[in-house]
């Protein structure tokens, strides 16, 4: 008898689905890296333990503010791929998006996007994060969107470079409001509830003053998870203020050409430019002063 392969199963990812979906999401970047990345740069690693934590906790947040917006695709009991994406106000993003090596080329990518963007049907804007997966890329551009190369600076802080910082103070969620504003004048849409998440994970600094305000969550160690500001005084201050954290190798990522001030404090700052990856967007200028999260973008 001839063996029929399992149909292809689309339905709405559910709180058991999420270990799956993180083991899948680092085997396919894992993968994606390893075919993209320039020789030049040290060989991928897989994603560390407490990395995979952070994304569960955050899958789990996406579930609870938008399921509608999660999706899975199964091929008899085998999780073969998935897209979390959510609204914030009038912007749709995509969170997250892989399919299983080897189950590429399909159509069940295709299928994916179309179900987690149905979510945002009602939304003006949309921003997608990609990584330089060649394939994803002619996907997004197909599904509308515009493309922006993005660039990142990593390496170690030259501590002599670092000016003298003021007027940036520990952050609380007290300020969600101030960033809620901020956000709506770079990105066009708060954080909302992405806040609560971050706080718990990661260090908050603020600038508010008369001539304008911002705020940058920095991870342990001082790298950027990400920065919003009024105008480019205040987001250099910031981006300083975050690099003054750092103890070790650092990384400033997703930084668009839109983004000038922070490429000219990271090379002040002695670290190394390289590029990878698109600021995909969808009825919107990529976001200035801006540097933003990958996944909550």
């Amino acid at each position: 008898m001839a063996h029929h392969a399992d149909a292809l199963i689309l339905r709405p990812m559910t709180p058991g689905d999420v270990p799956a979906a993180e083991r899948l999401s680092a085997q396919a970047f894992l993968e994606v890296e390893r075919r993209h990345l320039p020789r030049s740069l040290p060989e991928p690693a897989a994603r560390p333990a407490d990395r995979g934590q952070a994304w569960a906790r955050r899958t789990l947040h996406l579930l609870r503010t938008d399921p509608g917006g999660c999706w899975v695709a199964e091929e008899g009991d085998t999780l073969v791929g998935f897209a979390t994406s959510f609204v914030r106000e009038t912007t749709w993003f995509l969170a997250t998006y892989a399919v299983l090596p080897g189950h590429q080329g399909r159509g069940t990518g295709v299928q994916l996007l179309a179900a987690a963007m149905h979510h945002g049907r009602g939304c003006l804007h949309g921003m997608i994060s990609a990584m330089a997966d060649p394939q994803a890329a002619r996907r997004y551009r197909l599904a509308g969107f515009t493309l922006h190369p993005q660039m990142h600076l990593s390496g170690t802080v030259d501590r002599a470079a670092i000016p003298v910082i003021e007027k940036v103070r520990d952050g609380s969620a007290g300020d969600s409001d101030l960033m809620d504003s901020v956000d709506r004048g770079t990105r066009g849409a708060a954080h909302g509830p992405d806040h609560e998440l971050l706080l718990a994970e990661l260090r908050l600094l603020v600038s508010d003053t008369s001539t304008g305000s911002g705020y940058v969550y920095v991870e342990p160690g001082g790298s950027v998870a990400l920065l919003a500001a009024t105008n480019r005084r205040t987001a250099t201050r910031l981006l300083w203020a975050a690099l003054a954290e750092s103890t070790g190798p650092t990384r400033l990522g997703h930084v668009s050409a839109a983004n000038a001030w922070a490429i000219d404090v990271g090379l002040a700052a002695r670290l190394e430019l390289g590029q990878g990856g698109y600021l995909a967007l969808r009825g919107m200028n990529p976001p200035a002063p801006y540097v933003h999260h990958g996944a909550l973008l």
